[in-house]
């Protein structure tokens, strides 16, 4: 797919490694200014020199809403926005503490709300107006167990979606990307090592899981000019995962399936 995005200004969420890195990269790629955040500054030499990494807590409104003004002080606009930053360990809902529950739901949930509410502001404002893209889960659409209070806040970004998409239309398109198995970092260590993650990859139809490149295209290529009739799209990758992890969790962890959490 030939993607142009010259001149374009695009923030990545968590977007310096995972399936954060490969949306970024695909973006660059296109040709467009690309900005990533995150908490943790990466190690030198991790992005590629014309990526900006900017530190900031996506979950505290007053530093997202100093990220965006700063974005568009130095570059003039912004076209793309990507809530890509979220993930959760694993726990037991019946002993989850309200602590707990609050940070992954303020990560998964209101962080993006956060940033589409900035995103928007400037987006509104120009011309071409812009593009907002959540970065969800299949736990979002199915039952979530061992990650249940990460599967509510997927599922409440998707309908935050949809909620968005009608009332900041035409000028700002909002669009969902719903993610399946994604071969991140972690992912090996997910499933209990190569071992594990090499039974659960065999389950696909495809025979393997997705690379954080098949998420990128899907991003990247949903947010260029010509996609202008796509707002409140719902793209759910490898759907035929929703049993997976219950039918293999004893074989894969031992009968903690769902407890190592969600890599991002």
């Amino acid at each position: 797919i030939s993607i142009d995005l010259s001149g374009r200004v695009a923030l990545v969420t968590g977007g310096a490694r995972g399936v954060g890195r490969g949306i970024t990269d695909r973006l660059r790629d296109a040709g467009a200014t690309v900005v990533v955040c995150g908490r943790s500054t990466p190690e030198p030499g991790t992005l590629p020199s014309d990526v900006v990494f900017r530190a900031a807590d996506v979950t505290d409104h007053a530093s997202v809403n100093e990220l965006i003004d700063g974005i568009v002080a130095e570059r003039g606009r912004l076209d793309v926005a990507v809530n890509n930053a979220g993930g959760s360990p694993g726990t037991d809902a019946a002993t989850a503490s309200p602590r707990f529950s609050e940070k992954i739901i303020a990560l998964n949930l209101t962080s993006a709300l956060h940033v589409a509410q900035a995103a928007n502001r400037v987006m509104q404002g120009q011309d071409t107006g812009g593009s907002i893209v959540n970065v969800t889960s299949l736990s979002g659409m199915r039952p979530s167990p061992g990650t249940a209070v990460y599967g509510a806040a997927k599922a409440g970004l998707i309908n935050l979606t949809t909620s968005l998409a009608m009332e900041w239309a035409p000028k700002v398109r909002i669009i969902c990307v719903s993610a399946g198995m994604v071969r991140t970092e972690l992912f090996d260590d997910y499933y209990g090592g190569p071992d594990g993650a090499a039974v659960v990859a065999a389950t696909v139809p495809l025979g393997r899981v997705a690379d954080p490149a098949d998420a990128r295209v899907t991003v990247v290529g949903l947010t260029a000019e010509g996609r202008r009739c796509a707002t409140e799209f719902r793209r759910a990758m490898q759907v035929l995962e929703t049993r997976i992890r219950r039918r293999l969790g004893d074989r894969v962890h031992g009968g903690q399936g769902r407890r190592r959490g969600v890599p991002r």
